[in-house]
């Protein structure tokens, strides 16, 4: 089922939801479903799964560094396929322009339909660590709003290189992301808010933002939205506070805000016990403020854990 129709049959219930990273080569399922099984008792309609892009390594050969790309991580699609099958639920693989040709993308894509994965969710994806700015692949997209369209041209059988008509054509809700804060690359707000109309013209079905802890950030987003003309829903992405170190990591990685109360009770906190716990009482009162205000659905980023999600989920749903 797509998400636009969990989000209509919800008939103005806030749902929940969260994403999952794969873990890197080396591990197992088993670990993913660990962090997936305390969560399923908030019966979430779907799980996001990231998809990682290629990585640099350097392989000493006769004294000389030679670089290899290499995929540090599973295949998002079997991981997506396996959730599926084992929850019963749902799965968003993430579609990146960043570490894929287009075929590599119609091939992902292909896949998705045939294991009967109604959704995903296209990104441009970060520059990698060598890159100071984003450049994109050879033979890829340059920006979100081309994935979109290769996708939605996907859905009317328009391929590559052929056109396939079928009684069985792939239909995906397509979802996009969204900067409360703006893009990091992003010259403006409403500059951004114009790169994201883009992305919704060229088929998008729905929004989920980065991540915020400023409510009232996210409420100006979704009011510019509207007034330029954006109706889809949009789904706020938030994450609570682990660490000590996400006073100075967040905001450089994300270019993100945060509140100076929020700043300031986390610089009290005598270790990170205590910075956890105050990420969930943060985290709750972020929720339930939302839900409050009608959010479609909260989105959770767990980051590959997920206590202090459970911790928030019991305290909202």
């Amino acid at each position: 089922m797509k998400v636009t129709e969990h989000i209509e049959q919800a008939k103005g219930n806030t749902l929940f939801s969260f994403e999952v990273v794969p873990p890197p080569k080396g591990g197992n399922i088993q670990e993913l479903y660990n962090n997936i099984d305390p969560l399923m008792e908030f019966k979430p309609p779907f799980i996001d799964v990231t998809t990682s892009r290629e990585e640099y390594i350097y392989i000493e050969r006769e004294g000389l560094l030679d670089r290899k790309i290499v995929r540090m991580r599973p295949g998002t699609v079997g991981i997506c396929a396996s959730i599926k099958h084992k929850y019963q639920v749902d799965t968003v693989p993430h579609v990146l322009c960043g570490g894929f040709t287009c075929e590599e993308t119609e091939y992902m894509l292909v896949d998705c339909h045939y294991l009967g994965i109604d959704n995903v969710m296209a990104l441009r994806g970060d520059a990698m660590k060598h890159q100071r700015y984003f450049e994109p692949t050879r033979g890829g997209h340059t920006y979100a709003n081309e994935l979109v369209s290769q996708i939605k041209n996907i859905t009317r059988g328009k391929y590559l290189h052929d056109v396939v008509e079928s009684n069985n054509m792939p239909d995906f809700c397509i979802g996009v992301a969204g900067y409360p804060e703006k893009h990091l690359e992003a010259p403006s707000l409403d500059y951004d808010l114009k790169k994201l109309q883009e992305k919704i013209d060229a088929g998008a079905d729905y929004i989920v933002t980065q991540m915020f802890f400023d409510n009232s950030k996210f409420f100006e987003f979704v009011e510019k939205a509207k007034s330029m003309g954006i109706t889809v829903p949009i789904i706020p992405g938030i994450k609570p506070i682990a660490v000590k170190r996400h006073l100075q990591l967040l905001p450089q990685v994300f270019k993100i805000d945060l509140p100076e109360e929020l700043i300031r009770a986390i610089e009290q906190c005598k270790d990170n016990k205590e910075v956890r716990q105050v990420g969930i009482e943060w985290c709750i009162q972020q929720s339930k403020e939302l839900k409050a205000a009608g959010v479609p659905v909260l989105h959770y980023y767990s980051m590959g854990k997920s206590d202090n999600i459970k911790a928030v989920a019991s305290s909202v749903f």
